[in-house]
């Protein structure tokens, strides 16, 4: 049998011509070109087609006709080698290119005029830029599911554990949303409860590790430091202080110049240092502001020095401003000496000044406390000698080194692009030595050093341990605080400022978390807090002290209640500011915040409370406390099983053959093996199974198969306890 298309082919001929003449020669049942043909109508077709003449054709087809007549005489493979030759010739015709084949028509057509040697070449960039634009498809390359356990780092998007556990994002996305009516995009963080849930859902375990700052993760080729390295270095050191007390004038004294008539108003509008020299040795000053708008600066600056000298007006004494500066920098744990300004005035009272500091826990020296306190005067030059041996002196017992010999690191001052020089950063060099052409990285900016200048404005080439600097050189503005190292490889410093970014961009996406009495028990859970930090405002002086007292004896060995600033009157910024950088929360007794203030705490995420009744405030610091506390863990068991049977697997190891004898087994819990009253081994199960499905528990009564998790040495009669560890909360009574 032959098909019409087959026959219709072998002749050269359309199918519907040979359909055709089928209906002709009487064959009615042919109608498509699938139908088949017997051997004798194949033959009659042949004898009547493959002639010189056919009747009914039209002279074009009694031409071509003849022509495979001739093929035929000749023979079947000259007609073949005809075939495949025309077929060759077209696919050398399907090579040609596009532009080419046109080219070639208007020629034929005889539009020469309009194809020209210019043109030609035209066409062709034109069907090759058109060929190039075609997108490419993609090659869609299946995730690989993971098993097992995986260690995902936090923060994580969607994006991530996709990534990670080898499933796609849209699956993870959709099941969240469907199944535990969560919305969330690819790159969303997610919270590490989630994370954990989508591992559960695609049956593998979840180890969530926080991320190391790059701080930690950037080792910068440091040799191991021996104790002939460590060399002294002078003390940073920094005035804070009320507003106008003479903090800058008192520093502009001890430097010989003249900075405060060069400030606005007469008020430090910038974080300047200084290096003075004093019997032989230095010492280094840094200039705070003293306004309350720059409270956030005056806390960095107390974060940066190894001392703080706290500038005291004998004449008006004891200031807000001036607790907050001591708040500030006991929040720093730095120590503190007291320069009793202005003793030159009439109205200065020394002894009045050092009653305040000592009622505030800083007890001078001849009181038989640790601070020391000097009378200072910028008219009279009195006592500047005086403080500066005594800064000596503190530098001394705090035994402040450095290696000078190693790779220089350090604290972004502040930093500005100048027009001409670009971007200028002022530096604190707290260890090693700093050179010109040195590769520095710092936040998300890095480059080369161009230019070093001293405080002075001096260009040098080198700058060593506790010295303030500024550079040029850098790819971006870093920001005030910033730590800076300098490393050997650029590239190397690109990428991790690249990092930086992005870890900077997911954390200003997920949010930054302060503490609140609401998450204070996750907080201290993960290791973040092991006190409460308090900023205390109140509408009376007496109610201040009655609940600062109340606050404090809810201190506890496990967790302590530090009051960080206490005063009367309403929230301020200034209170924000302190509880933002210390991570406090603000409590307010009949008082309400400024407009400002609510605006910046809700910006900053500062949790502020406020109490009308005293019990009330006393009783949620307890409650939040409380839920500190570490639990107390007692064990329940909840099954006893006995081990009947023992099957070897081969690469599996030994499965005991069960019957649970009380309570239940679960898949995930804790186990005891029990021998003679002898606890062999304390873990968990690594499989339990009835018959060969898995099950999540089983009951007393039945039989089970259980795989113990890296614990093979088992027997006929041994006990497997379950149990459970059950946490209960406690109280501070």
């Amino acid at each position: 049998m032959t098909r019409v298309s087959k026959l219709a082919k072998e002749l050269n001929l359309k199918s519907s011509f040979l359909i055709e003449k089928c209906q002709e020669y009487g064959f009615e049942h042919i109608k498509h070109h699938a139908n088949s043909l017997t051997e004798e109508q194949v033959d009659l077709l042949r004898s009547k087609l493959v002639k010189g003449v056919v009747k009914g054709t039209s002279t074009k087809k009694k031409q071509h006709v003849s022509k495979i007549d001739k093929n035929d005489k000749k023979g079947k493979d000259e007609g073949t080698a005809k075939t495949v030759l025309s077929e060759t010739a077209l696919k050398e015709r399907r090579r040609i290119p596009l532009w080419k084949q046109r080219a070639r028509e208007d020629l034929i057509k005889g539009r020469w005029k309009e194809v020209t040697r210019i043109s030609l070449p035209r066409r062709a960039k034109r069907f090759e830029r058109r060929a190039r634009e075609i997108p490419k498809v993609k090659k869609h390359i299946p995730l690989k599911e993971k098993e097992g356990k995986v260690t995902i780092e936090l923060p994580a998007s969607v994006k991530d554990v996709s990534k990670i556990l080898g499933v796609r994002a849209s699956d993870i996305i959709s099941k969240l949303l469907m199944e535990h009516n969560v919305c969330v995009t690819i790159n969303q963080t997610l919270d590490s409860d989630v994370i954990e849930m989508v591992g559960l859902e695609y049956g593998v375990e979840v180890e969530l590790k926080q991320a190391k700052d790059i701080e930690e993760e950037f080792v910068l080729d440091e040799e191991a430091e021996s104790a002939d390295d460590l060399k002294p270095r002078a003390p940073i050191v920094t005035f804070l202080g009320h507003v106008d007390h003479g903090k800058t004038s008192l520093l502009d004294s001890i430097r010989k110049t003249n900075v405060a008539s060069r400030e606005a108003g007469g008020i430090t509008q910038h974080i300047g240092a200084c290096r003075v020299e004093t019997n032989g040795k230095h010492v280094v000053f840094l200039d705070t502001p003293g306004h309350e708008a720059f409270t956030a600066m005056r806390a960095r600056g107390a974060n940066v020095t190894d001392l703080v000298v706290l500038v005291v007006a004998a004449d008006d004494g004891v200031m807000p401003q001036t607790e907050e500066a001591i708040n500030h920098a006991r929040a720093a744990k730095v120590p503190i000496l007291v320069a009793i300004n202005k003793v030159d005035k009439p109205e200065a009272n020394v002894l009045k000044v050092k009653q305040q500091l000592a009622a505030l826990d800083l007890n001078p020296e001849d009181w038989g406390g640790k601070v020391q306190m000097i009378e200072t005067s910028v008219v009279t030059k009195i006592g500047l000698d005086a403080l500066l041996d005594g800064l000596l002196l503190e530098a001394e017992i705090l035994e402040l080194k450095a290696n000078p010999k190693k790779s220089a690191r350090g604290v972004v001052l502040e930093a500005q692009i100048h027009e001409g020089r670009g971007v200028i950063a002022n530096l604190m060099v707290r260890d090693g030595e700093l050179h010109r052409g040195d590769i520095v990285f710092c936040g998300q900016a890095y480059g080369r050093v161009r230019a070093i200048y001293n405080d002075c404005g001096k260009d040098i080439r080198e700058a060593g341990p506790s010295s303030p600097v500024a550079i040029s050189g850098l790819s971006a503005c870093p920001e005030a605080g910033d730590k800076f190292y300098v490393v050997k490889d650029i590239q190397k410093a690109r990428e991790i400022a690249l990092e930086r970014q992005k870890k900077i961009r997911e954390i200003s996406l997920s949010g930054r978390q302060h503490v609140t009495l609401d998450n204070l028990y996750k907080r201290i859970e993960e290791g973040y807090v092991k006190e409460i930090k308090i900023i205390l405002k109140a509408d009376f002086k007496g109610s201040v002290e009655v609940l600062k007292k109340s606050l404090e004896k809810l201190s506890t060995k496990e967790v302590r209640v530090r009051i960080l600033h206490s005063a009367v009157g309403g929230i301020t910024e200034t209170d924000v500011l302190l509880a933002d950088a210390s991570d406090a929360i603000v409590i307010g007794f009949h008082i309400v915040p400024e407009d400002k203030a609510s605006i910046l705490a809700e910006e900053s995420g500062v949790d502020i409370r406020l109490y009308k009744v005293i019990y009330d405030a006393t009783n949620d610091i307890r409650d939040a406390m409380e839920g500190m506390l570490e639990p107390e863990r007692v064990e329940q068991t909840i099954g006893k099983v006995e081990i009947r049977r023992i099957f070897k697997v081969s690469k599996v190891g030994n499965i005991a053959g069960c019957y649970v004898k009380s309570g239940k087994i679960m898949r995930n819990s804790l186990v005891k093996v029990i021998r003679d009253s002898v606890i062999l081994y304390d873990g968990r199960l690594a499989t339990l199974r009835v018959l060969k499905e898995d099950v999540k528990e089983v009951n007393a009564g039945y039989e089970c198969g259980i795989k113990i998790a890296k614990f093979d040495d088992i027997k006929v009669g041994d006990i497997i306890e379950a149990y459970e560890v059950q946490e209960i909360a406690r109280t501070l009574s």
